[in-house]
């Protein structure tokens, strides 16, 4: 299959979230203070935190190996998205749209590893005084892309159901 002929075509969407996210992460860099929450909603606020670890802090108390480990891991997983993107026909929207916003996210949180050494979190979800992990918009175009795929395995599913 060609180049021009496969779903490379979304790559857009991946530059689109790798573009507002790193915009956005500089925002919170240039007008939020480290830790100091900034109320927006009784359920959200903007809080500027660090974090070197994974997912959820995943590994962030280690000595500083996890940085190389989900660089590399990111490296891999986004050269795996861009060949199974090519190998999609250029038909497909669900499937290549969401491994788009999963590339697109995992390239924005491989920069801020490789450029600072810890991805940049600035959203901040709470109910009362239980918090989630703060995240970005790296980490929600992954969560997005994520449910998408699920959402075309079901369907997939589904229509081999049909089929048989």
């Amino acid at each position: 299959m060609t180049a021009g002929r496969s779903a490379l075509i979304w790559l857009w969407l991946a530059v689109a979230v790798f573009v507002v996210d790193i915009g956005t992460k500089l925002l919170a860099e240039t007008l939020l203070t480290y830790g100091k929450p900034v109320y927006l909603l009784p359920v959200l606020d903007l809080t500027l935190l660090y974090n070197p670890g994974a997912a959820f802090s995943f590994l962030a108390d280690q000595s500083g190996w996890q940085r190389w480990f989900f660089t590399a891991v990111s490296i891999g997983v986004s050269l795996m998205l861009i060949i199974w993107l090519k190998r999609l026909p250029r038909g497909q929207v669900l499937l290549p749209s969401a491994l788009a916003l999963i590339l697109g996210g995992a390239v924005g949180n491989l920069f801020d590893r490789l450029v600072y050494g810890h991805v940049v979190d600035f959203i901040s979800v709470h109910w009362d005084k239980s918090y989630f992990p703060a995240f970005n918009i790296a980490d929600s175009a992954i969560t997005v892309g994520a449910v998408m795929m699920a959402l075309d395995v079901l369907r997939e599913m589904k229509h081999e159901k049909k089929q048989a």
